[in-house]
């Protein structure tokens, strides 16, 4: 390998292989060589992904949160690069030496899955970092959350209230603290009100569009069908809300549904839909100017923000229908909910 290969490893060339990277880095790790990073000329933090940054579940969060971090880093007059982890990192680097080597002053982690302890590690090296979305029992980890459990829970109250009792949830495959907030919050909405819950009702989805709409099929063809379901991800909410509309189920008058929006998503279907709501900008915002003014020596103390979430009664949800929605084999059924009632054809 030439000096001039190694070279460019050392200061990630784009025009090097990851495998010769990986293998420099390895002997540099081994030979106790230090990589020299030049310090850019504008200082820089990373919004930084353990796994693949673009995937369709993670709806508007991350555009909105975007948003909020290149306002936040103004006022200190940073740059924001973004930064994949799982492509990038060598095996053979600890988190704080790949961030360096990448020439960064901080990060901002979105920890998609959850149980990362990325942010111990970082807070354990003491390299400035921002947990987004997500929080460490580890009072070293600074981090900022939006603690949606009791608005979840405030969405069970809104839909029993208007008479529904055979209430659905459809939480995200991957249970990161959010979404085990809003699914204990759905958990809890139902015993205060005495309902047992029911492990058939209770789903769990990828939250695309796609996972919405299989979603409606699902519980929908149960034998006894919910008359409420609550999305915890804005893109299956819209992907219910799509499936309803194709298979000429009227939303809010045969199905209520309560979904998640993070910005305002739920201004954007037919009908707008009843959510949960977090400000994703307002925390990437938030998120930005602590990590920069912290980074430029004018914060001492931590960061362990917990931001409420609001609830937003819109136009998909109503009181509970004479008649449940069931998909069969023959179409889409109206099933009389009184005793002893029979299904019906449109």
């Amino acid at each position: 390998m030439s000096n001039a290969t190694v070279s460019r490893a050392l200061n990630d060339h784009p025009e090097v292989s990851s495998e010769t990277r990986a293998r420099v880095l390895e002997l540099a790790a081994v030979s106790g060589y230090q990589v020299k990073t030049r310090k850019p000329a504008t200082p820089t933090i990373g919004l930084a992904y353990p796994t693949d940054p673009v995937r369709p579940d993670h709806g508007s969060f991350e555009s909105a949160m975007l948003s909020g971090v290149l306002r936040g880093i103004n006022e200190q007059r940073f740059d924001v690069t973004w930064v994949n982890v799982e492509r990038d990192k060598s095996p053979h680097e600890s988190h704080v030496e790949f961030f360096r080597r990448k020439g960064l002053s901080g990060v901002i982690v979105r920890t998609i899955v959850p149980e990362s302890e990325i942010g111990e590690e970082l807070a354990s090296e003491g390299f400035p970092c921002v947990l987004m979305a997500d929080r460490s029992d580890d009072a070293r980890v600074n981090c900022i959350w939006s603690d949606s459990r009791a608005d979840s829970a405030r969405a069970v109250d809104h839909l029993v209230h208007l008479g529904h009792t055979r209430i659905s949830i459809v939480s995200h495959t991957f249970l990161d603290s959010d979404h085990r907030d809003r699914r204990d919050g759905y958990l809890e909405g139902l015993r205060r009100h005495g309902i047992d819950p029911d492990p058939g009702l209770i789903v769990s989805s990828i939250g695309t569009l796609d996972g919405g709409r299989q979603a409606i099929e699902r519980l929908l063809s149960l034998e006894s069908p919910p008359t409420a379901i609550y999305f915890t991800t804005p893109p299956a909410t819209l992907g219910a809300l799509q499936r309803c509309l194709e298979l000429g189920i009227a939303v809010p008058k045969e199905l209520s549904i309560v979904g998640f929006d993070d910005s305002d998503t739920r201004f954007h279907s037919f009908p707008h839909y009843t959510a949960v709501c977090q400000d994703a900008q307002q925390m990437g915002f938030e998120a930005a100017r602590w990590l920069t003014r912290s980074i430029s020596g004018m914060h001492d103390g931590p960061l362990r923000e917990r931001r409420p979430t609001t609830f937003s009664v819109q136009q998909s949800t109503a009181i509970r229908p004479l008649q449940m929605v069931r998909l069969t084999p023959a179409g889409v059924a109206r099933i009389d909910s009184s005793p002893g009632g029979g299904a019906s054809q449109p």
